[in-house]
């Protein structure tokens, strides 16, 4: 078998391993979080999303430059992955007595003094995670995506148990911090259990470029952290910890189930991008053949989210939840949007453009809130449609690079995505149709299961109608993966 089969073989084993355990997650994140919801109120949401504003920027600051600098550096040596571990373990408990500090003015800051006791316990993920940040890039750059997808099942499955559970005890808000503390010390102990790596006293003069690697990772992952939340902390500012709460519910509805679609290839195409970072022809391949995939699934289902939000929202949450509609229905098309382009940043760092991608992400941490400030003066409406009409305009710069190192053309990548776009504007079509012509009047779960039922079949009918080579074409490449066969070009 040559070399470009394996690795394709490889990729396609890691796609259907992450494929199980992400569904497998997700149901588990789904039914908590319906649970949850329902016993929790928008106050309890609220606060907690206060604290996420800044837990969350610690967390890429512990994780991402580290852990990525492992997967991507090739050559490095056993005794400087060894000083990676070490470094780690500094940077996580520095970021939990950092934390600690500045609890107390972040409470301040939101006017929330039960805020300050959230964020004191939930420091203490930090020194959780920063022992399995190396150990999990190592299994990552091993293509051990099987046992990570397992590692990564159980977390969630502990978690969603542990949030339930709490919330039915009346723990509130407490719930969701002291689940978040659970899947962490199981995903640390699990990754442990199964990876381990010695450590070593760093000497960060052997490691200038790998720290300086680490740097560009780690910048680019907090201004992207920061334009990602910004939208939080300006409607937790401005508007306050119910209009957040709400905005989170939304918000989560319109992203969590496509970022989990997406996370099925940014988990794992970060090790293979690595592994072909000098291959123009094999990136160009694997970007418009993955970028394909994901389109013919993330598309229709951020644009059904946004086409059925009223009655989902008023099936699965009730009531209460009634002003999540709006966001949910602005963000779920941004985030069809977003879904397109996710594997653009990690492919040029894969290929040594870990600089530019620092760049761009600082231009938007600079754009966006910017934005979401100005949007938030007609509510979280305001602040989701800041959302879908800036973010698109900054994709351009990406786009542009990404072309440009790739000797790739535009008219490769539309023809990428013509087949996801053209049939959900089929279904798009078709959805309005049946909602507001033949059954209007009808309840909010008979006409979310009537309007589901008809989307999916009009969407496969328009797939297999005006697009069926391309289908085709998909289904051959993954029975020729399957089969050992060289792989198919289109």
């Amino acid at each position: 078998m040559s070399a470009g089969t394996s690795l394709d073989r490889s990729m396609a084993r890691a796609l259907a391993w992450n494929t199980a355990a992400k569904s497998l997650a997700q149901a588990f994140s789904w039914l908590s979080t319906i649970v949850v919801a329902r016993l929790l109120t928008p106050y309890d949401y609220g606060l907690v999303g206060m604290a996420g504003v800044y837990l969350t920027l610690a967390t890429v600051v512990s994780q991402a430059g580290i852990g990525n600098t492992v997967v991507y550096v090739r050559d490095l040596t056993r005794r400087q992955i060894a000083e990676l571990n070490t470094l780690s373990i500094i940077v996580g408990l520095f970021l939990t007595m950092f934390t600690c500090v500045l609890a107390a003015p972040i409470a301040r800051f939101f006017s929330a003094p039960p805020l300050r006791a959230v964020i004191l316990v939930a420091s203490i993920t930090y020194s959780i995670d920063a022992f399995q940040v190396v150990p999990k890039a190592l299994l990552q750059k091993a293509l051990r995506f099987k046992l990570l997808s397992t590692i990564e099942t159980t977390r969630f499955f502990c978690q969603a148990l542990c949030c339930v559970a709490l919330a039915l005890l009346h723990f509130r808000y407490w719930s969701l911090v002291l689940g978040s503390i659970a899947g962490s010390l199981i995903h640390s102990v699990l990754t442990l259990f199964w990876m381990r790596h010695e450590f070593a006293k760093p000497h960060l003069a052997n490691l200038r470029q790998e720290v300086r690697y680490a740097r560009h990772v780690m910048f680019s992952g907090i201004a992207g952290y920061i334009y990602a939340n910004a939208d939080f902390a300006v409607a937790g500012r401005v508007l306050g910890a119910v209009p957040l709460g709400v905005y989170s519910i939304g918000w989560g509805i319109a992203s969590v189930p496509v970022d989990k679609i997406a996370s099925l290839f940014t988990g794992v195409t970060p090790a293979f991008f690595s592994a072909i970072q000098n291959n123009k022809s094999e990136l160009r391949r694997y970007l418009l053949r993955l970028t394909e995939a994901l389109s013919l699934v993330t598309i229709p289902a951020s644009i059904g989210l946004a086409l059925v939000a009223d009655s989902l929202v008023l099936v699965l949450l009730g009531p209460k939840w009634r002003d999540a509609i709006g966001p949910l229905r602005l963000l779920s098309v941004f985030v069809a949007v977003r879904s397109v382009a996710t594997l653009l940043s990690n492919l040029l760092v894969s290929i040594g453009e870990a600089r530019f991608v620092m760049w761009f992400t600082t231009g938007l941490a600079v754009v966006m809130p910017i934005a979401f400030f100005a949007g938030s003066h007609w509510g979280i409406n305001g602040i989701a449609t800041a959302w879908m009409i800036v973010y698109p305009v900054t994709l351009i710069p990406l786009y542009i690079r990404t072309f440009t190192r790739l000797e790739m053309h535009l008219k490769d990548y539309l023809s990428a995505i013509m087949p996801g776009l053209s049939a959900t504007a089929v279904m798009t079509i078709c959805i309005l149709a049946s909602r507001y012509a033949l059954f209007p009047a009808l309840r909010p779960l008979p006409n979310l299961l009537l309007t589901v039922i008809a989307g999916v079949a009009t969407y496969v009918g328009a797939l297999l109608l005006f697009h069926r080579d391309r289908v085709a074409s998909l289904f051959r490449i993954m029975k020729s993966l399957r089969k050992g066969d060289a792989p198919i070009e289109v």
